[in-house]
């Protein structure tokens, strides 16, 4: 039997990260390949706790269909954080509870692009975003960074000069892969330019609260004028990721067609797992379990980049994030982080090459190290093991 499937899966692949997590199954591997959080700050107890009260007072309720835009006491508790944390100032009727904020790119990418239209992304940026916005046949065009992020300049450029772009996708906190964060200076000099297009910008921001040094800078949504950024949020990071819980927060024009989309999609985020934060939210000061959380990914963060230090070959650079959970590594031009990584893995230490952050390939002598899932000693003896091997290599 000859099963003819769409041409839209044909570029569809297995994403990266989730195979290089499978080598943490490996016994004695030391794994900064994933984006995992740690799991010791995962509040079981808590949630146990918060569980019980909502299965206790309404467990029918909990286990029912409900709306598809969320339960509203969550919406309201995301409304109140977001104005809080990233000085945006919004309210529930703006919010839609998602399935994990990755839901919120591949239905971003539903409802913009049309085969041939054209994404833009910083470069590097998040895999998972071009896995989420392959099916539906985009073009991907990456636009220069350096240090303060994305550098405005080129992105008029490309705009100036470039047909059918139809959305831009952006992690200016903390961003995934190389931690780095934008500079206030040019988040209001990205905003100029995308008042000036129209064009959407989907601001993803898994990493906005695990800031460990320096003042929060207001995001994208804050500055927002013209309804053009949706922001995508993330319980994952801050309390746990198996409970698969994200929000957009979109103008009311765009958010409708959201809620079309995910109507058509699954219906509805999980009522119990709504039910069971919100509820965790109202018995217990998520505030202070973040706070915990910054505490220990920071000396995390210190204890990595120090070793690397240490233990890295001069020729080998990488940068010093303020918050979130990767550090970016930049190898001699020469040589090939997929060609280090088999060795590495050789000696029980695994990450993820640099080259599959470019949607165009290349920049092969990059890699990114998270530094939020393992202990303290194993994060020592692993930059230990990469180090010995970067060291044989160069020799």
């Amino acid at each position: 039997m000859r099963v003819q499937f769409a041409k839209r899966v044909d570029n569809m692949k297995g994403s990266e990260i989730r195979e290089a997590i499978k080598l943490t199954l490996k016994p004695g591997m030391i794994s900064f390949a994933g984006g995992l959080p740690a799991p010791e700050m995962f509040p079981v107890q808590e949630m146990k706790d918060a569980a019980n009260h909502v299965l206790d007072e309404a467990g029918a309720v909990a286990m029912q269909y409900a709306t598809t835009e969320g339960f509203d006491p969550l919406r309201e508790k995301s409304a109140v954080r977001m104005k809080a944390k990233y000085a945006i100032d919004t309210v529930p009727q703006q919010i839609l509870i998602t399935n994990g904020s990755q839901q919120g790119l591949d239905f971003s990418a539903k409802l913009f692009l049309d085969e041939g239209d054209v994404v833009l992304f910083e470069s590097p940026s998040y895999m998972g975003a071009f896995n989420a916005f392959k099916a539906y046949q985009p073009k991907f065009m990456e636009v220069p960074t350096d240090e303060d992020g994305m550098i405005p300049s080129e992105l008029e450029k490309i705009l100036e000069t470039t047909e059918r772009v139809k959305m831009i996708y952006v992690i200016p906190d903390f961003q995934n892969p190389t931690g780095r964060t934008w500079s206030l200076e040019r988040r209001k000099a990205f905003m100029e330019i995308i008042n000036k297009y129209d064009i959407p910008v989907i601001e993803d921001n898994p990493y906005g609260e695990l800031r460990y040094e320096g003042e929060s800078i207001p995001s994208l949504k804050s500055m927002d004028e013209k309804g053009l950024v949706i922001f995508l949020g993330s319980f994952s990071k801050i309390l746990a990721p198996g409970y698969r819980i994200g929000w957009i927060c979109a103008a009311p024009d765009i958010l409708q067609r959201y809620i079309f989309v995910k109507q058509g999609a699954d219906l509805q985020p999980s009522t119990v797992s709504q039910m069971e934060i919100s509820r965790f939210m109202e018995l217990y000061d998520l505030d202070a379990h973040v706070e915990k959380i910054r505490k220990l990914y920071g000396a995390r963060r210190r204890l990595m980049l120090d070793t690397m230090k240490q233990e890295f070959p001069a020729e080998v650079t990488f940068t010093y994030p303020k918050g979130g959970l990767f550090t970016w590594v930049e190898l001699p031009e020469h040589m090939d982080a997929r060609e280090v990584l088999k060795e590495c893995v050789e000696r029980n230490v695994a990450y993820i090459p640099g080259g599959a952050f470019y949607p165009q390939g290349s920049h092969e002598n990059t890699c990114r190290l998270n530094f939020s899932n393992m202990s303290e000693d194993k994060i020592v003896e692993g930059i230990k093991r990469m180090g010995e091997v970067l060291r044989e290599i160069m020799k």
